[in-house]
């Protein structure tokens, strides 16, 4: 972790993401107080939306709802 101050980071922006990209993480201290944290992005966080994500399966023991539906339809 590094920290930068403001000043620094305007005048340094290119290197500073270059070891972004290395992995580092920055702070941005602007006036003595963190203004920003610079970190790259997590492995987890891909360009696919959520909704297209593989997603957990849920399974419950007994017979399915539809099956369920369906055999009661049948005796009516």
């Amino acid at each position: 972790m590094k920290n930068v101050t403001f000043t620094e980071f305007r005048k340094q922006a290119s290197s500073l993401f270059n070891d972004v990209e290395k992995g580092e993480i920055i702070h941005v201290i602007r006036h003595g107080k963190p203004i920003a944290e610079i970190s790259p992005i997590s492995k987890n966080n891909s360009d696919t939306p959520s909704w297209k994500r593989p997603a957990l399966k849920l399974v419950t023991k007994g017979a399915g709802l539809s099956k369920a539906i369906l055999e009661e339809r049948n005796f009516t």
